[in-house]
């Protein structure tokens, strides 16, 4: 059995993202026969106690392995070198196009120029899996794809998900912008890190609105929901991989390349900068999105997302671990 660990980390600060595909490359691999650990920090929010429920051991110093997993902004090219004494194989997930001392890099992220984005800062026979042909999707995502359905016919479901932690507090912004705003059904989902879960569950408690915590059924909301506020991270890509027309609010320095060049290929309505997004910049999106055509954002999104394999990533670390 094939030994693989993965080093990620989840806190208020960092969000919950990285984890959360790391999950997803962590079951995966499972299924092929691998023995997967997790190597987090007791951060301020992480997501130690949630990735154990998933049933993969935690631990926190190196150990010995075939093959390191790092998805870490704060991890560099020097840890990469480090950790090479306790593994044959390193892979590195970056959507930053930083230099690494790595055997495969995946960036699932499409940017101007994005198959050449790591010349020249990986090794030369590193394994480059780049832009949105190898996105990192869970099963329901893949499996909600195929129902997928039109939307054309007016906005009456609203999905809110601004991350799992929300360090910049989109969503009571959002909250505050819907007091005047209605529809028939409104979804707000957030995760256990969000320090204003407690109040926010509230809002939507008075209002009648559709609270979450850290569910395991996002794709069916997406799937029900005609339009989402969101972020410019991986659920963007989610967002489009289910055919959801959305808005994004960049929220982190690495959402910014991404959301603005999926906005200017018709993907995404691109809100801007969080300190530069206010209520009011909420409330004009509710307002004007009778105008907006959900039908070239979802036909956009969905053809950036078109994969020759569902999860083709897996294929190729296998064959590194092989």
């Amino acid at each position: 059995m094939k030994k693989v660990i993965i080093r990620t980390d989840a806190s208020v600060e960092i969000g919950s993202g990285h984890v959360m595909r790391c999950l997803t490359i962590a079951q995966n691999l499972q299924r092929c026969g691998c023995d997967v650990r997790f190597w987090m920090e007791p951060l301020a929010g992480n997501l130690i106690s949630f990735v154990t429920q998933q049933g993969y051991e935690t631990i926190f110093q190196a150990e010995k392995a075939e093959l390191y997993i790092i998805d870490h902004y704060k991890i560099d090219i020097q840890w990469e070198r480090d950790i090479r004494q306790f593994t044959k194989k390193i892979m590195a997930i970056d959507d930053l196009a930083r230099a690494h001392d790595c055997d495969i890099l995946l960036d699932q992220n499409m940017v101007p120029n994005f198959k050449a984005r790591y010349d020249g800062l990986v090794p030369k026979n590193c394994i480059k899996l780049l832009g949105p042909n190898y996105l990192i999707m869970r099963d329901e995502f893949i499996a909600a794809r195929q129902e997928s359905r039109k939307r054309s016919d007016g906005i009456q479901y609203l999905l809110v998900f601004m991350g799992g932690t929300d360090p910049t507090n989109e969503t009571l912004k959002i909250l505050d912008a819907l007091i005047q705003v209605e529809f028939v059904h409104i979804d707000v989902v957030v995760g256990n890190g969000n320090i204003h879960k407690e109040k926010i569950e509230q809002i939507c408690s008075e209002r009648g609105y559709h609270y979450h915590c850290q569910i395991n059924y996002m794709a069916q909301l997406m799937l029900q929901a005609d339009f989402s506020i969101g972020t410019g991270g991986s659920t963007m890509w989610e967002r489009f991989y289910i055919g959801l027309p959305s808005s994004s609010t960049i929220v982190a320095e690495n959402q910014r390349i991404t959301t603005n060049y999926a906005a200017k290929l018709g993907a995404v309505i691109n809100l801007g900068w969080h300190e530069e997004v206010t209520v009011e910049t909420y409330k004009t999106l509710l307002n004007n999105l009778k105008s907006i055509n959900v039908e070239t954002l979802q036909k956009t999104g969905l053809q950036l997302t078109v994969t020759e394999q569902s999860n083709a990533w897996r294929l190729k670390i296998m064959e590194l671990l092989s």
